[in-house]
């Protein structure tokens, strides 16, 4: 399986171009802010074409070039229904000292969405560029949070966590929408209940995986105690 992890934006949230191989059709998840141009790096690099956006997260370091590169493949965005707001209201999605600066940033708006949505529910697996993603529904840092699992051709399970957990840490749950009730358990379904070879990408920071987070994350050993 070829991953190109790319981190994008001044909050260096990781997005990520994969594919079975080399010389065919891939997914992109989570094109964030200057994710373009990166992206079509990427693309060409590998001969690769796009045939779908997966979104962890509505936040918009996260979403930021979805819209764009959507419209220029023609390929579908997908995203939990309970997020889809935050695009095209992205400063609710943030304290707001911080929606100041996004508002300020992006503009008055309107932001509009993606010409082609899919929203997606946990339990659902997706079939795309000869790829099987299962979906899980993670609330806690936004409601509308979810993880997608597939598998490498060595069986090896990969989690694209977004903002659920990272190396050493776990996604905040301060802004508007977040519930650390509902992160913590979110934490326990989708991460303490993997196998500990489970490959996690997170949304921001190195790779890790379920094994190490389990033994040396101190939100996870608090989470399983």
């Amino acid at each position: 399986m070829l991953i190109a992890a790319l981190p994008t934006g001044p909050l260096a949230a990781n997005c990520y171009v994969l594919a079975p191989a080399p010389g065919g059709d891939c997914v992109i998840v989570d094109p964030g802010q200057e994710a373009t141009e990166q992206v079509d790096k990427a693309l060409a690099e590998h001969s690769l074409t796009p045939v779908a956006v997966l979104l962890t997260h509505g936040h918009f370091d996260h979403v930021w070039s979805a819209a764009e590169i959507c419209e220029r493949h023609g390929v579908p965005v997908h995203l939990h229904a309970a997020d889809r707001g935050l695009l095209t209201e992205p400063a609710s999605g943030v304290d707001p000292g911080f929606a100041a600066q996004l508002s300020a940033l992006l503009g008055p708006g309107p932001h509009t969405e993606p010409e082609e949505m899919v929203e997606v529910s946990g339990g659902d697996t997706l079939t795309l560029a000869g790829l099987d993603f299962e979906v899980e529904h993670t609330p806690g840092h936004t409601p509308g949070s979810v993880v997608y699992t597939v598998a490498t051709e060595d069986g090896v399970p990969v989690m694209f966590a977004g903002d659920l957990v990272f190396a050493g840490s776990i996604g905040r749950t301060d802004f508007p929408g977040g519930d650390h009730a509902a992160m913590l358990r979110s934490l326990a379904s989708a991460v303490l209940g993997r196998p500990d070879d489970t490959q996690v990408l997170p949304g921001h920071g190195p790779a890790t995986t379920v094994g190490r987070e389990r033994t040396t994350n101190p939100y996870l050993r608090d989470t399983a105690g």
